[in-house]
């Protein structure tokens, strides 16, 4: 199922006119941030992590940084180039895995559609949605 949503992904990229870049990430500042070879600060589109504060923290960063980190990574812009931090706004692919959905799908991080960046809201809000349901990650509910 993932795969064809992946292939979906792609074929959409390309009737679409995207721009996307490949570049290297060389760390991996949280769950939805990380640094690349020419010292831009990417933010994953379409995602909120936990922040340091708070729980799950650590296990995003780090499965992020498992994703991502001292690989080739492919970039893809939607609407919006940077947020008002001066970080790119950009989806991710490495190794043929949609890096936003498979965090959502694993419960490391919640949506947040910030518009008019909205190309993959549906998929993403169906992702958080099961991954809710299966109490995933930070969707984890304690039993008292």
């Amino acid at each position: 199922m993932r795969r064809a949503l992946v292939g979906i992904i792609i074929l959409i990229f390309l009737f679409s006119g995207c721009i996307r870049e490949e570049v290297f990430v060389y760390e991996v500042i949280d769950g939805d941030t990380f640094l690349i070879s020419t010292g831009d600060r990417i933010r994953l589109i379409g995602i909120d992590a936990p922040e340091k504060d708070q729980p799950y923290y650590l296990e995003a960063k780090e499965r992020l940084s498992g994703l991502l980190k001292n690989k080739k990574v492919t970039l893809e812009k939607d609407k919006e180039d940077m947020d008002s931090y001066g970080r790119l706004l950009r989806y991710v692919y490495a190794d043929d895995v949609f890096v936003t959905l498979e965090l959502i799908e694993e419960g490391y991080a919640r949506v947040i559609i910030i518009h008019p960046n909205s190309k993959y809201e549906s998929e993403l809000k169906k992702a958080e949605y099961k991954a809710k349901e299966s109490e995933l990650g930070i969707w984890f509910k304690y039993s008292s």
